[in-house]
């Protein structure tokens, strides 16, 4: 479909996702994740406007999601932040993928494979100092750290860590994992580090290592929550108004009849629903906006419609477009009203819209 007769356009700005990237390049050398197919707005053309723009450093979680975007970004490092999937070591050796291992299993199997291909094979070497998913852990940091041998054969590129609570300035955590971090990396082989994902990147320089693992900031997520934005926008959300129609005082509007008109109201429908990632906690919460208007959501969003109350704004009718996210609603905006984060928001965005990419 053409954006014009289309139900929905979801744009793109890969020129915001590169600035976002030079800003927090300028505070700290950074790589980029781009894992949920680039937080639901495409890996691949994400992944190439920030390598033309000089990124290096590409993190995913899945091998799949690396092998999805390898023959776009030839020259970069994929890293694969889930670990060494077992029996999938030969893939990531022939694909040049980089590992964060996590285990001393994991270690074990990618020097195996070395000892096998007689050659050094990059990995990341990733320990746990706080959020108790991944990394090795305090009993295998010990093992490691009395056996230094056992990465014979593995080209080390940094030693990484996750924050917990970045968002969080104040939250004694930070300063324990930082302190745990430097502890750990001192008593492994000498390397290069990594600590800081987005949030991170604003902790300050005591959390400055040599790389940080920006996520949500690309795609203009806040970093400092109760502090202005300091990243560009990058999405734009428009749904094509599919009908109005006028309803009395006491009609009630969706399943359930959660919302009751309580004047003569004009209800706009929308052809987005929780199939397309506009989530059902959006029901009775928020609005979209008519020619820079607010226009509440009312009654419950359904799988694939969404109803307005556009009573105040006359000029509503069939084939006008509301917007969903944008200049008057960010993503962050469309989360609290959801109840929910701008990472959901994001990586729920349906393949139904159709997608427009601007130019970096």
């Amino acid at each position: 479909m053409r954006p014009d007769t289309a139900h929905a356009v979801l744009t793109i700005d890969l020129g915001a996702i590169v600035a976002n990237w030079r800003l927090l390049q300028a505070k700290h050398p950074s790589g980029a994740v781009v894992k949920a197919d680039g937080y639901g707005l495409g890996a691949r053309p994400v992944a190439v406007a920030l390598a033309e723009a000089g990124c290096r450093d590409f993190f995913v979680a899945t091998p799949d999601e690396a092998l999805a975007i390898r023959q776009s970004i030839p020259h970069a490092a994929l890293v694969v932040l889930g670990g060494l999937f077992a029996g999938a070591e030969q893939d990531f050796a022939a694909a040049g993928i980089i590992p964060a291992l996590g285990s001393l299993a994991e270690i074990d199997a990618w020097t195996s494979l070395a000892r096998r291909l007689d050659r050094k094979l990059p990995a990341y070497l990733h320990f746990d100092t706080g959020m108790s998913r991944l990394g090795l852990d305090a009993r295998e940091c010990a093992v490691l750290t009395q056996d230094h041998d056992r990465l014979a054969g593995i080209d080390v590129r940094y030693v990484m860590s996750h924050l917990v609570s970045a968002e969080v300035p104040d939250d004694q955590i930070n300063a324990i994992q930082l302190e745990r971090f430097i502890a750990g990396r001192a008593r492994l082989p000498p390397a290069p580090a990594s600590l800081a994902n987005s949030a991170g990147i604003f902790l300050g320089e005591t959390f400055a290592f040599d790389l940080a693992r920006p996520g949500s900031a690309l795609y203009g997520i806040n970093p400092t929550p109760g502090r202005p934005n300091p990243m560009r926008s990058v999405v734009n959300l428009a749904a094509r108004v599919l009908s109005v129609r006028d309803i009395p005082v006491g009609a009630t509007v969706g399943y359930s009849a959660t919302w009751t008109a309580s004047r003569p109201s004009r209800i706009a429908t929308i052809a987005v629903g929780y199939a397309d990632g506009w989530h059902r906690t959006h029901s009775n919460a928020g609005a979209a906006f008519f020619d820079g208007h607010p226009v509440p959501l009312v009654g419950r969003v359904s799988m694939d419609l969404t109803t307005f109350d556009v009573t105040d704004q006359p000029a509503v009718r069939p084939g006008s477009w509301l917007e969903l996210l944008g200049p008057h609603r960010g993503v962050d905006d469309a989360a609290r009203d959801a109840g929910t984060i701008g990472y959901e928001v994001l990586t729920a965005l349906g393949p139904r819209y159709h997608r427009v990419y601007s130019p970096a």
